[in-house]
């Protein structure tokens, strides 16, 4: 059985796809960034006069992604501990990498609890964002 979520308390996509998709025991989520759900504010983004994007707080857009992808879990009747795989971009590898790894540790303090991982750095995402996360989620095998 193969299920399309949408997930009401997550940002809308920015494209033609579902939050989630449900594939037997596996959750697959599209990419998730930290936009706000319901007027697609960017948190931590700071805009000059003209609204030019002069600078990002990647701590504070951290914390709204992670809360965006509990709420397409939640969505999926899926558990936070149930995520598997997360695969990270950051449109600055350099200047992020570090300030991601302390928000990523409260998250999972128990790195034998916490799903795999891959950071990449990129050149851009589709709205002015500084991460964006894609995961998998695996629920419990049925007793």
């Amino acid at each position: 059985m193969i299920e399309g979520i949408h997930a009401d308390g997550a940002p809308v996509p920015v494209g033609r796809y579902p939050h989630a998709r449900r594939v037997g025991q596996l959750l697959f989520l599209s990419g998730i960034g930290p936009r706000t759900p319901g007027n697609n504010v960017i948190p931590g983004n700071v805009y000059d006069p003209a609204g030019k994007l002069v600078d990002y707080d990647i701590v504070t857009q951290c914390h709204s992604v992670f809360a965006n992808v509990r709420a397409v879990l939640e969505a999926s009747h899926c558990r936070w501990d149930w995520l598997v795989d997360v695969t990270v971009y950051l449109t600055d590898m350099h200047r992020d990498f570090q300030a991601f790894n302390a928000v990523w540790a409260e998250y999972f303090p128990d790195i034998n609890k916490a799903p795999c991982r891959t950071t990449l750095g990129i050149s851009a995402l589709p709205t002015p964002i500084a991460i964006e996360l894609k995961c998998v989620a695996a629920f419990p095998e049925p007793r």
